[in-house]
Protein backbone atom coordinates (compact mmCIF):
# COMPACT_ATOMS: atom_id res chain seq x y z
CA UNK A 1 0.00 0.00 0.00
CA UNK A 2 1.24 3.24 -0.93
CA UNK A 3 1.64 5.66 1.93
CA UNK A 4 0.30 9.06 1.86
CA UNK A 5 2.21 12.06 1.11
CA UNK A 6 0.57 14.52 3.81
CA UNK A 7 2.97 17.68 2.77
CA UNK A 8 1.45 17.15 -1.05
CA UNK A 9 -2.10 17.20 0.72
CA UNK A 10 -1.08 20.36 3.31
CA UNK A 11 0.58 21.91 0.27
CA UNK A 12 -2.29 21.85 -2.61
CA UNK A 13 -4.97 22.88 0.26
CA UNK A 14 -2.81 26.20 1.08
CA UNK A 15 -2.28 26.49 -3.03
CA UNK A 16 -6.04 26.27 -2.87
CA UNK A 17 -6.06 29.03 0.17
CA UNK A 18 -3.79 31.62 -1.37
CA UNK A 19 -5.94 31.45 -4.42
CA UNK A 20 -9.18 32.30 -2.98
CA UNK A 21 -9.47 36.35 -2.16
CA UNK A 22 -11.59 35.65 1.02
CA UNK A 23 -10.90 36.03 4.80
CA UNK A 24 -8.13 34.07 6.22
CA UNK A 25 -9.44 30.76 7.30
CA UNK A 26 -8.76 29.72 11.37
CA UNK A 27 -7.02 27.09 12.34
CA UNK A 28 -7.01 25.73 16.21
CA UNK A 29 -3.60 24.86 16.27
CA UNK A 30 -2.29 22.29 19.28
CA UNK A 31 0.77 23.19 20.17
CA UNK A 32 3.26 20.92 22.50
CA UNK A 33 5.99 23.65 22.63
CA UNK A 34 7.41 26.78 21.56
CA UNK A 35 10.03 25.21 19.62
CA UNK A 36 8.10 22.70 17.97
CA UNK A 37 5.42 25.41 17.13
CA UNK A 38 7.83 27.98 15.48
CA UNK A 39 8.11 26.89 12.52
CA UNK A 40 4.69 26.05 12.31
CA UNK A 41 3.83 29.38 12.77
CA UNK A 42 6.23 31.12 10.93
CA UNK A 43 5.09 28.05 7.81
CA UNK A 44 1.00 28.57 8.51
CA UNK A 45 0.63 32.20 9.39
CA UNK A 46 1.17 33.17 5.86
CA UNK A 47 -2.28 31.34 4.91
CA UNK A 48 -4.29 31.31 8.53
CA UNK A 49 -5.39 32.95 11.10
CA UNK A 50 -4.36 30.79 13.71
CA UNK A 51 -5.45 30.49 17.73
CA UNK A 52 -2.15 28.25 19.46
CA UNK A 53 -4.15 26.02 21.80
CA UNK A 54 -1.43 24.58 24.69
CA UNK A 55 -3.05 21.49 26.12
CA UNK A 56 -0.30 19.29 27.25
CA UNK A 57 -1.35 17.17 30.55
CA UNK A 58 1.11 14.87 29.82
CA UNK A 59 4.52 16.97 31.04
CA UNK A 60 6.03 16.83 34.14
CA UNK A 61 6.84 18.41 36.44
CA UNK A 62 4.21 21.49 37.00
CA UNK A 63 7.74 23.71 36.61
CA UNK A 64 8.46 22.05 33.44
CA UNK A 65 4.78 22.77 32.12
CA UNK A 66 4.68 26.09 33.15
CA UNK A 67 8.09 27.36 31.50
CA UNK A 68 6.78 25.86 28.04
CA UNK A 69 3.83 28.01 28.33
CA UNK A 70 5.57 30.78 28.93
CA UNK A 71 7.71 30.23 26.54
CA UNK A 72 5.23 29.58 23.78
CA UNK A 73 3.46 33.15 24.77
CA UNK A 74 6.41 34.73 24.38
CA UNK A 75 7.52 33.22 20.89
CA UNK A 76 4.27 34.41 19.47
CA UNK A 77 4.56 37.87 20.84
CA UNK A 78 8.08 37.70 19.15
CA UNK A 79 7.75 36.66 15.89
CA UNK A 80 6.31 38.47 12.76
CA UNK A 81 3.68 36.86 11.41
CA UNK A 82 1.16 37.87 8.56
CA UNK A 83 -1.98 36.75 10.14
CA UNK A 84 -2.95 37.14 14.06
CA UNK A 85 -2.28 34.37 15.91
CA UNK A 86 -4.01 34.00 19.48
CA UNK A 87 -2.87 32.03 22.36
CA UNK A 88 -5.33 29.54 24.81
CA UNK A 89 -4.28 27.53 27.44
CA UNK A 90 -6.46 24.15 28.46
CA UNK A 91 -6.29 22.65 31.54
CA UNK A 92 -3.03 21.42 33.16
CA UNK A 93 -4.53 17.85 34.72
CA UNK A 94 -1.74 15.52 34.85
CA UNK A 95 -4.01 13.20 35.88
CA UNK A 96 -6.50 12.50 33.39
CA UNK A 97 -2.96 11.76 31.51
CA UNK A 98 -1.72 8.97 34.19
CA UNK A 99 -4.98 7.63 33.70
CA UNK A 100 -5.47 7.94 30.12
CA UNK A 101 -2.04 5.47 29.55
CA UNK A 102 -2.08 3.15 33.06
CA UNK A 103 -1.15 0.09 31.91
CA UNK A 104 1.14 1.59 29.54
CA UNK A 105 4.08 2.42 32.04
CA UNK A 106 6.79 0.45 30.41
CA UNK A 107 5.92 0.85 26.63
CA UNK A 108 8.99 2.27 24.97
CA UNK A 109 8.77 6.32 24.22
CA UNK A 110 7.17 6.17 20.63
CA UNK A 111 4.77 3.23 21.07
CA UNK A 112 0.81 2.43 22.38
CA UNK A 113 1.28 5.07 25.16
CA UNK A 114 2.53 7.45 23.30
CA UNK A 115 -0.36 7.08 20.92
CA UNK A 116 -2.98 6.81 23.53
CA UNK A 117 -0.97 10.74 24.62
CA UNK A 118 -1.69 11.54 21.07
CA UNK A 119 -5.78 11.67 21.21
CA UNK A 120 -5.90 12.60 24.42
CA UNK A 121 -4.70 15.72 23.33
CA UNK A 122 -6.04 15.50 19.79
CA UNK A 123 -9.23 15.12 21.10
CA UNK A 124 -9.69 18.25 22.77
CA UNK A 125 -8.52 20.35 20.49
CA UNK A 126 -11.58 18.77 17.85
CA UNK A 127 -13.72 19.33 21.10
CA UNK A 128 -12.62 22.63 21.15
CA UNK A 129 -12.37 23.65 17.57
CA UNK A 130 -15.85 22.02 17.28
CA UNK A 131 -16.89 24.45 20.16
CA UNK A 132 -15.03 27.54 18.11
CA UNK A 133 -16.44 26.99 14.76
CA UNK A 134 -12.95 27.26 13.78
CA UNK A 135 -12.35 26.01 10.00
CA UNK A 136 -9.35 23.49 10.96
CA UNK A 137 -7.58 21.82 13.68
CA UNK A 138 -4.16 20.35 13.68
CA UNK A 139 -0.68 19.47 15.93
CA UNK A 140 2.42 20.80 16.12
CA UNK A 141 3.65 16.83 16.74
CA UNK A 142 4.62 16.14 13.45
CA UNK A 143 7.57 18.13 13.10
CA UNK A 144 9.85 15.73 15.64
CA UNK A 145 11.40 13.15 14.01
CA UNK A 146 10.52 11.43 16.93
CA UNK A 147 6.79 11.62 16.69
CA UNK A 148 4.56 9.24 14.27
CA UNK A 149 3.24 11.05 11.53
CA UNK A 150 0.95 8.44 10.39
CA UNK A 151 -0.41 7.93 13.22
CA UNK A 152 -1.26 11.86 14.23
CA UNK A 153 -2.81 12.00 10.32
CA UNK A 154 -4.72 8.66 10.89
CA UNK A 155 -5.91 9.88 14.68
CA UNK A 156 -6.52 13.41 13.24
CA UNK A 157 -8.50 12.10 10.66
CA UNK A 158 -10.60 9.84 12.65
CA UNK A 159 -11.71 13.14 15.26
CA UNK A 160 -12.43 15.41 12.07
CA UNK A 161 -14.93 12.13 11.21
CA UNK A 162 -16.61 12.45 15.16
CA UNK A 163 -16.47 16.04 15.71
CA UNK A 164 -17.41 17.75 12.05
CA UNK A 165 -14.06 20.00 12.00
CA UNK A 166 -11.73 19.18 9.01
CA UNK A 167 -8.40 18.01 10.17
CA UNK A 168 -5.43 19.74 8.36
CA UNK A 169 -3.02 16.71 7.69
CA UNK A 170 0.45 17.16 7.77
CA UNK A 171 4.04 16.40 8.23
CA UNK A 172 5.63 19.29 9.35
CA UNK A 173 9.27 17.87 9.62
CA UNK A 174 9.01 17.73 5.72
CA UNK A 175 10.42 20.61 3.33
CA UNK A 176 13.16 21.00 5.88
CA UNK A 177 10.70 22.08 8.79
CA UNK A 178 12.51 20.17 11.60
CA UNK A 179 15.90 22.13 10.81
CA UNK A 180 13.99 25.29 10.40
CA UNK A 181 12.74 25.31 13.80
CA UNK A 182 16.17 24.51 15.29
CA UNK A 183 17.01 27.37 13.51
CA UNK A 184 14.30 29.45 14.83
CA UNK A 185 14.93 28.40 18.13
CA UNK A 186 18.09 29.37 17.94
CA UNK A 187 16.90 32.98 16.73
CA UNK A 188 14.41 33.32 19.48
CA UNK A 189 16.45 31.80 22.10
CA UNK A 190 13.88 29.52 23.44
CA UNK A 191 14.75 26.97 26.27
CA UNK A 192 14.39 23.27 24.73
CA UNK A 193 14.12 20.44 26.63
CA UNK A 194 15.83 17.44 25.97
CA UNK A 195 12.23 14.92 26.91
CA UNK A 196 9.20 15.27 25.18
CA UNK A 197 7.55 16.23 28.60
CA UNK A 198 6.18 13.06 30.88
CA UNK A 199 7.87 11.33 33.34
CA UNK A 200 8.45 8.01 31.24
CA UNK A 201 9.63 10.06 28.51
CA UNK A 202 12.72 11.84 31.39
CA UNK A 203 13.23 8.64 32.49
CA UNK A 204 14.59 7.36 29.16
CA UNK A 205 16.49 10.59 28.27
CA UNK A 206 18.24 10.04 32.00
CA UNK A 207 18.88 6.68 30.87
CA UNK A 208 19.96 7.83 27.29
CA UNK A 209 21.94 10.55 29.01
CA UNK A 210 23.50 8.37 31.04
CA UNK A 211 24.41 5.83 28.69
Amino acid sequence: MNQINYQKKLDMLLEKLASELTKPKHLFLHSCCAPCSSYVLEYLSRYMEITVFYYNPNISPQKEYLARVEEQKRLIASMPLKHPVHFLEGSYQPECFYEAVRGHEEDREGGERCFICYELRLREAARLAKEGGYDYFTTTLSISPLKNAVKLNEIGGRLSEEYGVPYLYSDFKKKNGYKRSIELSAEYQLYRQNYCGCVYSKREAALRDSG
